[in-house]
């Protein structure tokens, strides 16, 4: 199965969007609050070279914000995500 992970903070606009776009298709995730998370912010900085959030990591591959899961929303390539009914 495959696995959606979102670290996101409390106060993003973009994280809440998101999160509001995987809950509309159907898709879990699991998110990884990093509001006063020192530690697991620079580790996403270390590993994306981003310091913005949400980071949104596909079967642990980082596919970005969400401008990039947007992009990947419209090209209809984030559907094969749905959990099983």
């Amino acid at each position: 199965m495959t696995r959606v992970k979102l670290y996101t903070t409390t106060y993003c606009h973009y994280c809440k969007s998101a999160k509001a776009l995987l809950n509309s298709k159907g898709i879990a995730f699991e998110e990884i609050d990093v509001t006063e998370d020192d530690k697991t912010r620079e580790w996403l900085v270390n590993e994306t070279g981003l310091k913005t959030v949400p980071q949104i990591f596909i079967d642990g591959k980082s596919i970005g914000g969400f401008d990039n899961l947007s992009k990947l929303n419209e090209e209809g390539k984030i559907d094969h995500l749905k959990a099983p009914i």
